[in-house]
């Protein structure tokens, strides 16, 4: 009785090149990918549009096509005993009679190659593939044979190929079985009538199985996407050298941070006046706020405090008429989510910007007071 462990499939087979590899893709590795040429795309996609659109040419153009092709043969067949060999003259008909009949086919299948590949991955232009990569000289036939035969893309390529194969399979058989008793009457038909039969019938095998893999390509684009981000998937590690590379080191930019607040803190008597409003609980804690239109995008909170330093706020904002707005909800969560010297989050601009409008009109009725009183 023969070991049935040798029926058996090892899963890690399966398994991606590199376990490590558990974090998505940053923006920026998708984008330096993308430099070097490295994009998903289909090439079912590509193959499927470059046999539907040269075969719709056929049957376009299938007059045009004939009546060429009859003109060169008479053409030929007539002069045949007239020419000589070396006679310069049938090198350049054979080539105009041959740009005549290949360059339509020519021209479209370079735009459905270009259009299939830019609908996928839009204009690329990359060097990079180009250079030469002489490590590739010597394969490594082990991970070679790894990831063509014991792999989810060779799994997925082996069920794609049989797809392929069963729709031409079963295209050819359902056109021939339809016109079975046609064909064999071949034989008896005209010439005309038997060619036309045959090239119909071909030309609906190229159209018909372009569709369908036109369709099948679909699955494959999504696949191809998925593999790709897969393959290029990132360890912790890398994502951390990635972030101290473009964003700097997190804890010297928590230091600086740090300064900056210590700093903001030393200079709170300074701020608080120069703020446009102070909000307070209005007991517990105050926030001061400055904003300057023409030089900041958004409020920045200049001071905050709770308790002591909160009454300490007001008291300076008091000696320098800075104007103080009572919002206890405001006021609380300025002090608990946000930082000394930091821009007030979006969630808070709706209302910050009515406490604003309030402290516009207040400061305009108190000037048009002061006005009169002059």
């Amino acid at each position: 009785m023969m070991d049935e462990k040798l029926f058996l499939i090892d899963l890690q087979w399966f398994a991606p090149e590199d376990e490590g590899k558990t974090e998505d893709p940053t923006e920026h590795k998708i984008r330096k990918e993308r430099e070097e040429g490295r994009v998903a795309k289909s090439q079912e996609l590509i193959g499927a549009m470059g046999l539907l659109f040269p075969a719709l040419t056929i049957v376009i153009l299938s007059g045009y096509i004939l009546r060429t092709c009859v003109e060169m043969f008479r053409f030929f067949f007539t002069r045949v005993t007239e020419f000589d060999v070396t006679n310069s003259i049938v090198p350049g008909v054979f080539i105009q009679y041959f740009l005549r009949l290949a360059l339509p086919f020519l021209l479209v299948a370079v735009v459905a190659a270009l259009f299939s590949n830019i609908a996928q991955v839009g204009f690329l232009f990359a060097t990079k593939p180009l250079v030469p990569d002489f490590t590739k000289v010597v394969p490594n036939f082990s991970r070679y044979l790894e990831k063509t035969l014991f792999s989810m893309q060779a799994l997925f390529n082996l069920v794609k190929s049989i797809a392929k194969i069963a729709i031409f399979g079963i295209v050819a058989y359902t056109l021939i079985r339809n016109n079975i008793h046609r064909l064999a009457n071949l034989q008896t038909m005209e010439l005309w009538r038997g060619f036309t039969l045959v090239a119909g019938l071909a030309a609906q095998l190229l159209i018909i199985s372009a569709i369908l893999l036109l369709l099948l390509s679909i699955p494959d684009m999504f696949f191809q996407r998925w593999q790709f981000r897969q393959n290029i998937k990132m360890t912790r590690q890398e994502v951390k050298e990635e972030r101290k590379m473009y964003e700097g080191d997190p804890q010297i930019r928590g230091r600086i941070q740090r300064r900056m607040r210590e700093f903001m803190s030393r200079n709170m008597a300074v701020n608080v006046a120069k703020a446009d409003v102070v909000i307070t609980n209005p007991t517990h804690f105050s926030a001061a706020l400055e904003y300057n239109e023409t030089t900041m995008i958004a409020p920045v909170l200049t001071a905050k405090g709770a308790d002591e330093l909160a009454f300490r706020i007001r008291s300076i904002a008091k000696e320098n008429d800075v104007p103080i707005i009572e919002n206890k909800p405001l006021a609380r969560a300025l002090y608990a989510e946000v930082e000394v010297g930091d821009m007030v989050p979006l969630a808070y601009y709706e209302a910050i910007a009515q406490i604003l409008a309030q402290v516009r009109r207040l400061d305009a009725q108190r000037r048009s007071v002061d006005g009169i009183g002059a």
